[in-house]
């Protein structure tokens, strides 16, 4: 008979859970929410245990094991723009990490794919493979990327940030006033121009953010709300006009600059 220690299951399922959280906001290219991270391995860790419990055997079919991991991803990828395709890619790297667990297991194991109790060394080799696997797809799609990577040197209130921008096909914002072409770059990005100020562009909901960069002299009447279109709706981005901006060093008099926190990837602080 088996016997199962719900206190080492517990432990090993969280710390796996946190793990794979961590790879998916890699792979997604967002802004690493850790608390959020290890919330959703709690619940991970949770269902888990339960489903050893007298009577909650149920959860342990393919319907439970979707559900769970769906509730794992929104409590994880809740704030995200996109929490749905997020969640989706936590699936896929939860169904990789699964795939190196079985195969280390297998190796370790009499070679007939029978069960190799999960160890803390089992499952730091298996998400170390699984790790290793994810880094080199991140790396052939870096490499596919480089070309398409523009480096940019913005100058605003006197100060330069420069960073590199993806060039991205499917962004067609743009000013409706002006007609200019919009650069949408993270917060990070410009922090050499906007200095202590920066965290308000992460924090603060766009109107609220107008109205507080309002109050501060340097940066008064020099943004407005600019409207943007995406899968997941319509939002308000703040905008402002550089005082020069030049791509892989040429100059470009013709975009206007908008702050997202979303706009930064793998590789990129910046969206053209």
């Amino acid at each position: 008979m088996r016997v199962i220690y719900l206190d080492s299951l517990f432990l090993l399922n969280g710390l796996a859970d946190y793990l794979l959280c961590l790879s998916a906001g890699r792979l997604c290219g967002l802004r690493l929410r850790r608390g959020r991270y290890l919330a959703a391995a709690l619940l991970g860790a949770a269902y888990a245990v339960a489903v050893y419990l007298p009577g909650l055997g149920f959860l342990s079919l393919p319907a439970g094991r979707l559900g769970a991991g769906v509730c794992i991803g929104l409590l994880a990828f809740g704030k995200e723009r996109q929490p749905l395709r997020c969640t989706g890619v936590l699936l896929l790297v939860g169904a990789a990490f699964g795939g190196a667990l079985w195969a280390v297991s297998l190796a370790g194991g009499d070679g007939t794919g029978g069960f190799v109790p999960l160890s803390l060394p089992l499952l730091m080799m298996s998400f170390g493979l699984c790790y290793a696997l994810l880094s080199l797809l991140l790396r052939a799609r870096s490499l596919l990327t480089e070309r398409q990577r523009v480096s940019v040197r913005l100058r605003f209130l006197g100060r330069e940030a420069v960073f590199l921008a993806l060039r991205d096909t499917g962004n067609a914002l743009s000013d409706p006033l002006t007609g200019r072409h919009v650069l949408v770059a993270s917060p990070h990005a410009l922090r050499p121009l906007f200095r202590e100020n920066a965290p308000l562009f992460e924090e603060l909901p766009p109107v609220e953010l107008l109205e507080a960069l309002g109050q501060l002299p340097e940066f008064s009447g020099r943004f407005r709300l600019l409207s943007c279109s995406h899968l997941g709706g319509e939002s308000l981005l703040p905008v402002f006009r550089p005082e020069s901006l030049l791509l892989d060093g040429q100059p470009s008099e013709d975009l206007l600059v908008a702050v997202s926190p979303h706009a930064a990837g793998d590789g990129f602080e910046a969206l053209l």
